[in-house]
């Protein structure tokens, strides 16, 4: 049975040109995608482009984006722009938990996304959302000023497609945590999420 479709109220004429009505949803993502606030943080060649991004030929003041925030407690949005070490993969995870909701990855580079040139070296990591969940994939070798603003278009449009009755972080109980246990650095990373999966896949003990 298809769904009806929400009708809104109508607005007497007297109050036409001085009332409008739309659902919340509308009112709370306009907001929300021109308030996007992205955390000062760079890792490889990548940020010079995310920094010359932020400079006054591309003005990204025009999304209400200019102020980068130094601490991720202040910022919604992380932008992995470059290689990701196995030594830097845990901090990048832990700045990660530090966002709060609602909060948007951005991963920027063919190093972010799947290792790039390095992929299958023994200290890099083959993409970052091995780790945490990417929103939106910027391909280049480096993403040009213009790639990434396409990404943050994307990520506004991915804002206008969501509800409040939808969103995890509005969800309570176990549901509601959004975090992602911290790899740990020893001979190699050891995501905590697969501990089962490791311990089925050894071999038995000889005697």
């Amino acid at each position: 049975m298809p769904t009806r479709k929400r009708q809104l109220p109508e607005i007497p004429p007297e109050l036409v040109g001085t009332v409008h009505v739309t659902p919340l949803d509308r009112i709370y993502n306009w907001a929300r995608k021109r308030s996007l606030w992205p955390m000062f943080f760079g890792l490889a060649c990548c940020a010079f482009e995310m920094v010359g991004t932020f400079a006054a030929r591309f003005d990204p003041s025009r999304f209400g984006m200019e102020i980068m925030r130094a601490s991720p407690r202040q910022a919604d949005l992380l932008i992995v722009n470059g290689t990701v070490t196995k030594k830097m993969a845990p901090q990048v995870v832990r700045l990660y938990n530090q966002l709060p909701e609602p909060k948007y990855v951005l991963a920027m580079g063919a190093c972010a996304i799947s290792g790039g040139p390095f992929k299958e070296g023994y200290n890099v990591v083959s993409g970052i959302d091995k780790f945490i969940p990417v929103d939106v994939y910027i391909p280049g070798c480096p993403p040009r000023p213009e790639a990434l603003i396409h990404g943050f278009l994307t990520i506004h449009a991915r804002m206008e497609r969501e509800s409040i009755r939808d969103l995890r972080w509005y969800r309570k109980g176990e549901e509601a945590d959004t975090s992602v246990p911290v790899p740990e650095l020893g001979p190699d990373l050891v995501d905590w999420r697969l501990t089962e999966q490791i311990e089925a896949s050894q071999p038995e003990p000889v005697e």
